[in-house]
């Protein structure tokens, strides 16, 4: 048996045509039938370090009953010239969150994927605080378990006021190892009330580490802080729009 969290979660290869960029990871969220690709928004585009995909491909499995075989999908970034992700923005500026609309036909039923939804998320403020376990399930630096096509986890506590936006951002912080490639990965916390199938909470979608510009890079160690915007944006993400952007194209 696979634990069903494992199963939410894939890598993320950006190119721009045929050359390879960056890896990533990124994670399922199913909302009223349909399936979006989550990930940084930093992954599909970062002006400041002139990162400029034009596709991505995710990796997944393609049979359930055989975890070594696989399958990648790759999915174009923009249509007639327009990007095909979705973000965010509030008050405190640009929310580095991006949601794809995937066609869910070209996921056949076989494949074995499992799905955040609406109900993962976190209702109830009184059961986060500073100190709770959290996970943050990814591909640090691309590493996985290469045979059978699963991330591995890194555990994290909650290091900021969970509810509350630090210094006036969208996300929370946790303390936690992390490295390049867990940018878009899930932080959940588990849910050990909830006996379903997925008995997880989905928290927040890690974004980067976080540092300090008067840090003495001989002296002082990296802080071991992370940011994770809250995952409630993907609510404002995936609501239907009166123009809904149609499925990412596949190639």
């Amino acid at each position: 048996m696979i634990e069903p969290l494992l199963l939410t979660t894939v890598r993320v290869s950006t190119f721009d045509g045929d050359r390879p960029l960056t890896g990533a990871s990124g994670f399922f969220f199913e909302r009223g039938g349909r399936v979006f690709l989550v990930t940084s928004r930093h992954v599909v585009i970062d002006t400041p370090s002139d990162h400029n995909p034009d596709r991505l491909e995710i990796e997944f499995h393609a049979d359930a009953q055989n975890l070594v075989a696989s399958s990648v999908l790759s999915i174009l970034l923009f249509r007639d010239g327009k990007s095909v992700w979705r973000q965010g923005k509030d008050p405190g500026g640009d929310i580095d969150v991006a949601v794809i609309e995937l066609d869910r036909t070209v996921l056949p039923a076989s494949v074995p994927l499992r799905f955040f939804t609406p109900a993962h998320l976190q209702s109830s403020l009184r059961d986060v605080e500073v100190g709770t376990s959290v996970l943050v399930v990814g591909f640090p630096l691309g590493f996985h378990d290469t045979v059978h096509h699963l991330p591995v986890v890194r555990q994290a506590v909650i290091a900021s006021s969970f509810g509350l936006r630090f210094q006036g951002q969208g996300y929370f912080l946790t303390d936690a190892r992390t490295h390049r490639g867990t940018s878009g990965a899930p932080v959940v916390m588990r849910n050990v009330s909830d006996d379903t199938s997925l008995p997880w909470k989905l928290l927040g979608v890690h974004s980067s580490r976080m540092d300090i510009g008067n840090r003495d890079l001989e002296l002082d160690e990296s802080l071991g802080l992370n940011c994770a915007w809250y995952a409630d944006i993907l609510l404002t993400l995936t609501a239907d729009a009166a123009d809904p952007n149609p499925p990412a194209p596949i190639v």
